[in-house]
């Protein structure tokens, strides 16, 4: 075996491959190496993938990944962070770091819990809140909160699923989690997702869309929609004339930036294309990263 490689434990979660889109690809349902790194820039892009895989199938036959390399929380920009370190009990999903003017932070959905990763989580300001954006990211979420001494946030249709969080959305009405930050309860992946949207910049969608490499726009994963595709369709509808916003950050699928205006724009044109999907099983081998 010549080099890094992706075990047979791979998920196909999509993770390594938004971090190093240049050196793993995907092929069969799973990850693979398309080359071996070359230079420093390189090999920083793919350990940042080493260390974000949630199942740690990102491996070398001959040496363990460089600690020093390891680049999380690792700035996406000047207010938002990626916390890396995926874990397996939330699907590998994203999670993030939101940075306040006061110098606080919050931590939106969570990475795989680690005593040490919080530590250093919180060295970026202390963390007031944990905002979960719905039941399947829920695993650590009273863990980290207890950790920080912070509200854990979660929305009454996915309760169950964190039955001791500080803070319940209800309803659907948004509602102001702190200044500059909103919970927006959008229905349909699950029946308690809530996008968290942020000083007008940041979108923390969840599940509930997400950007597509393939499609080269904004995407509902449709064939893991758990709830409703019908209550997401109606969900967008209701919400993409009230927010703006520049960068989608999902919990699930590939980030973005784009002008505020062209941000707009897309999201009521895929408003008007999820009003035309049917409810479909659940295929995790059709989600279109």
């Amino acid at each position: 075996m010549d080099g890094w490689y992706v075990d047979d434990r791979c998920t196909n979660c999509d993770v390594a491959r938004q971090l190093a889109p240049d050196l793993i690809g995907e092929a069969g349902g799973t990850s693979r190496i398309l080359r071996q790194p070359n230079g420093e820039a390189e090999t920083r892009r793919l350990h940042a993938a080493v260390f974000a895989c949630p199942t740690r199938s990102i491996r070398h036959p001959s040496r363990r990944p460089d600690q020093r390399l390891d680049p999380f929380p690792m700035e996406l920009d000047s207010g938002v962070l990626l916390c890396g370190h995926n874990s397996r009990h939330t699907a590998g999903a994203n999670s993030y770091l939101l940075l306040r003017p006061s110098g606080t932070s919050l931590m939106i959905d969570t990475p795989r819990w680690s005593a040490a990763l919080a530590e250093r989580y919180a060295a970026r300001g202390p963390v007031t809140d944990v905002l979960l954006t719905h039941r399947d990211h829920a695993a650590h979420g009273r863990r980290y909160a207890d950790h920080f001494g912070a509200r854990l946030w979660i929305h009454e249709g996915d309760l169950d699923a964190a039955p001791d969080a500080d803070r319940v959305i209800r309803g659907l009405r948004p509602l102001e989690v702190t200044e500059g930050v909103t919970a927006h309860p959008l229905p349909g992946h699950t029946p308690g997702s809530v996008l968290y949207l942020a000083d007008g910049r940041y979108c923390f969608s969840g599940d509930s869309f997400y950007w597509s490499r393939t499609t080269g726009d904004l995407a509902v994963a449709d064939s893991v929609t758990w709830y409703s595709i019908e209550e997401l369709a109606a969900s967008l509808a209701r919400t993409a004339g009230r927010i703006r916003f520049e960068w989608v950050l999902p919990g699930h699928g590939d980030r973005r930036r784009l002008p505020a205006d062209e941000m707009t724009r897309r999201l009521t044109a895929l408003a008007e294309r999820t009003r035309l999907l049917r409810p479909r099983p659940i295929d995790f081998t059709a989600v279109r990263w």
